[in-house]
């Protein structure tokens, strides 16, 4: 597999501050990769994908991202061709007062064919399931709707990689699922790229990796069967086990012959099914 990323030997603080909100960073993001970035509030994740996006360039060491140095002033326009950034709040993010014309305005900055445009902000509003939605006005939609259509914009460039900062930490639970929904389709059906710096466990469950950071370095890094069955590590960390998780592990501490490693609803289900017709 083809790296994306590239952290090496990285350290970043912000300001006067003497505490670094990233230290001794070096980790490699692979083409294709769906990643989830988890951490108790300052611990680092959000720091972490400003740096892949040139929000942020590094103090110490190097950042590559799709092989250019983003601390290359000269790389900044293509870095942030290659890897878009969604962040916590959509507002922040839309800029036009019709759908269509906020997904239009990075194309159109490009310097675009008229026809492109029209086919990048079609396809990319279709990829969101907000096609039907292109002549409103984002203020009057809900906060899930606008997230969807500051996805869009990001796709409107056709990216290589996408970064959701905390994207859905604004939404109700409806919400979250639909775009996580749409960050896996965008994964599976293109390639894509996906890091995805969340607090929500349920939503690092389905990654193919989960990168753990504390106190601004990198506390725990593999599959997320791997990373959520070391329960004593993510405590240390202050991050909760997803709730199926849990229920599996206290059923195991109180002697149940439950299998290790229970991610989802559906699997503690089939253990307990399984415990009960062996009794």
């Amino acid at each position: 597999m083809n790296e994306i990323i590239r952290f090496e030997n990285v350290g970043f603080t912000y300001g006067k501050s003497e505490t670094p909100a990233l230290k001794n960073i070096n980790i490699a993001i692979g083409e294709g990769e769906f990643v989830a970035v988890l951490g108790h509030n300052g611990s680092g994740k959000s720091t972490f994908g400003k740096l892949i996006n040139c929000v942020l360039v590094p103090t110490e060491g190097k950042v590559c991202t799709a092989g250019f140095d983003t601390s290359d002033e000269a790389n900044v326009y293509e870095i942030r061709r290659r890897a878009g950034m969604v962040f916590q709040n959509p507002d922040n993010q839309l800029v036009a007062t019709v759908v269509e014309d906020d997904v239009a305005f990075a194309p159109e900055n490009l310097g675009l064919p008229r026809e492109e445009i029209r086919r990048r902000v079609d396809e990319s509003l279709r990829a969101v399931g907000m096609y039907d939605h292109r002549e409103h006005t984002p203020a009057n939609l809900s906060g899930g709707q606008k997230q969807r259509v500051a996805i869009a914009g990001v796709l409107a460039m056709e990216p290589e990689c996408l970064i959701m900062d905390e994207a859905t930490s604004m939404l109700d639970p409806v919400g979250r699922r639909e775009i996580t929904a749409i960050a896996h389709r965008l994964n599976a059906e293109r390639g894509m790229t996906v890091v995805c710096i969340t607090h929500h466990m349920s939503e690092a469950v389905a990654a193919d990796r989960v990168i753990v950071l504390k106190e601004g370095e990198i506390l725990l890094d593999g599959a997320p069967r791997e990373v959520f069955s070391r329960r004593e590590k993510l405590e240390e960390s202050g991050l909760i086990p997803p709730q199926p998780s849990q229920l599996a592990d206290a059923l195991r501490d109180e002697g149940f012959d439950i299998p290790a490693g229970v991610l989802t609803a559906e699997e503690c289900i089939d253990a307990v099914k399984a415990l009960l017709n062996r009794s």
